[in-house]
């Protein structure tokens, strides 16, 4: 990434106001040190040539001085009080709206592009990734501002006052940014591989807690530990070797920076001895030097601390740039307890070839349909399609309410209905359900007699039996564990009682033992009751006996597809 990329201010609006905020203060801070240089200068100037102990009229010349000088040093602490202040809430409201911008790019892309092993990446990314950008905006960037506002004034200031000290600076000036592009070329790739291993160990843990009822009903939760440990040593291993590049360009910066000021204090002192300059002007001269290279060594030093926020901007950046799968539309979707959803001749491509091929079937108000075929066929991918989640290759998916008909996918062109419009009216439980935190009774909602005839239904009423404060009861992430089937009568339960038009049960028996098969059965019957609209994903003969018509879902393996269009 660039010092100050422009697509940080193009996705953070935060960024924006605090840059100009940083080049205003980092003006102000550039006339305070030339001021701060040039009093101080001549207090001890006035202080040498009145004589070494400052007696009554050397003070009341002094005195003014003195104050003034004491006025610019205090400013320049306000300065930079503000300055780190307003930085930390910056970096804050920038990191949300980057990492909000990640999350709603992520989904616009739609679950595919999500599901070829990017989507634990995209999570460590949107989380502890660009929390490593907090360095780049509170310590970084106004160094960045002050290299480019202190360091040309004090050198056209010390140009004013005595040219041969300022080529001495402008001779050994170029010598440091071209040390820290070198060493910025070494530590990019480290900073670079440090993410991409943070990654990787997220994603390993991310699957290994997945599948953590798996491992341990096979006794091998302990096989993936040693995998873990190393992908930490990995990346404690790349961080300390980035630590060791930044101090090792410290060194050469502090080296650089104190041959040029003393070359600099050399010829002011051999000058001032042939009388070819003033106390005074050599002072100013003196103290102004090291003010030249003050940001630049500033700079140096927090790049190193920024590079693992720049590269997760990057990255983040990476997936910004990616267009999305598809557009949204422009006109809300109609009632679903009225209309009809027509899914026609829809094919979805993959690596295996096309996955469902030429589905077509309808959903009518307040029927039981169920998608069957066998594992892979793309019943699932049809659900993403007839929602909204995901293009089709081929075919479309309409909504008619009897007044008019309205695209919700097609393969050739944008969609006419806002998908929020028809999210709102459905209510989706996947294979493996989601549990937000809260407690029990929030997260499945609805009135208390709802509530427990739904428990009644699905069989959640023993699981409140057994948790500690019954529906009160913290769930999800921090608070009561729930097994995979327990989360799966929740979702099941929140469906019950919800009012969405359209249900949609994806293999709603995938956690669930056989002896549960009866609550399943008695969840769509219930659903059916209200009038719901329900749509089943499933292979059990039982559940497809419930429902009123049976789909087939077959796909189309590369190999046919390609042998289809050969000439």
């Amino acid at each position: 990434m660039k010092p100050l990329d422009p697509r940080l201010l193009r996705y953070a609006r935060a960024a924006r106001g605090y840059l100009a905020l940083t080049v205003a203060l980092g003006l102000l801070t550039a006339a305070l040190v030339v001021t701060q240089a040039l009093l101080l200068a001549r207090v001890l100037g006035t202080a040498v040539s009145d004589g070494a102990a400052l007696g009554d009229g050397a003070w009341s010349t002094a005195a003014p001085l003195v104050g003034w000088l004491a006025a610019v040093v205090l400013a320049r602490t306000l300065v930079t009080t503000l300055q780190e202040r307003y930085a930390h809430r910056a970096a804050v409201r920038a990191i949300g709206e980057l990492r909000e911008a990640v999350v709603a790019r992520a989904v616009a892309q739609g679950p595919r592009r999500l599901g070829d092993g990017r989507g634990p990446h995209v999570v460590a990314l949107a989380t502890r990734g660009l929390d490593a950008l907090e360095p780049y905006f509170v310590r970084y960037l106004p160094q960045l501002v002050l290299a480019a506002t202190v360091t040309p004034a004090t050198l056209l200031v010390i140009l004013g006052q005595e040219w041969v000290s300022a080529v001495i600076l402008v001779a050994v000036l170029p010598l440091v940014p071209i040390f820290m592009w070198l060493v910025g070329r070494l530590t990019q790739g480290r900073s670079e591989r440090g993410l991409a291993t943070m990654q990787r160990l997220s994603a390993q843990v991310l699957d290994l807690l997945a599948g953590l009822p798996t491992l341990r009903a096979l006794g091998r939760e302990a096989g993936p530990a040693a995998r873990v440990r190393s992908l930490g040593d990995a990346h404690r291993r790349a961080t300390m070797g980035t630590l060791r590049i930044a101090f090792l360009s410290g060194m050469v910066l502090e080296l650089l920076t104190t041959l040029s000021i003393a070359l600099v204090a050399v010829g002011i002192g051999l000058r001032l001895v042939d009388g070819h300059l003033d106390l005074v002007t050599g002072l100013a001269v003196l103290v102004l030097a090291p003010e030249v290279f003050a940001p630049l060594r500033a700079v140096g030093a927090q790049f190193h601390a920024s590079t693992d926020g720049v590269a997760a901007a990057e990255a983040a950046f990476a997936i910004l740039d990616e267009p999305a799968d598809d557009h949204d539309g422009t006109r809300p979707a109609p009632d679903l307890r009225a209309a009809r959803l027509h899914v026609e001749h829809v094919s979805v491509a993959s690596a295996r070839g096309l996955a469902p091929h030429d589905v077509s079937f309808t959903l009518a108000p307040g029927r039981v349909t169920a998608l069957a075929g066998p594992p892979g066929a793309g019943k699932s991918t049809t659900v993403e399609v007839l929602l909204g989640l995901l293009r089709p290759t081929t075919g479309r998916v309409t909504l008619d309410d009897g007044a008019a008909r309205v695209t919700v996918a097609d393969a050739d062109g944008a969609p006419d209905v806002v998908r929020a419009s028809l999210w709102r009216q459905v209510a989706w439980v996947p294979q493996r359900a989601v549990i937000e935190p809260g407690t029990l009774v929030a997260t499945v909602g609805g009135d208390a007699d709802a509530r427990t005839h739904a428990a009644r239904v699905t069989g959640l009423d023993a699981v409140v039996d057994e948790l500690p404060d019954g529906w009160d009861t913290p769930v999800g992430r921090g608070g009561h564990g729930l097994s995979v089937g327990q989360a799966q009568r929740v979702a099941l339960t929140r469906a019950l009682v919800g009012d969405a038009a359209l249900v949609v049960l994806d293999e709603p028996t995938a956690h669930l033992d056989v002896n549960a098969e009866q609550v399943l059965l008695q969840t769509v019957a219930a659903l059916r009751e209200a009038g719901r609209t329900v749509l089943l994903v499933a292979h059990r003969p039982a559940l497809l006996a419930c429902a009123d018509e049976v789909v087939e879902v077959a796909d189309l393996p590369a190999d046919v597809t390609a042998a289809a269009v050969a000439p």
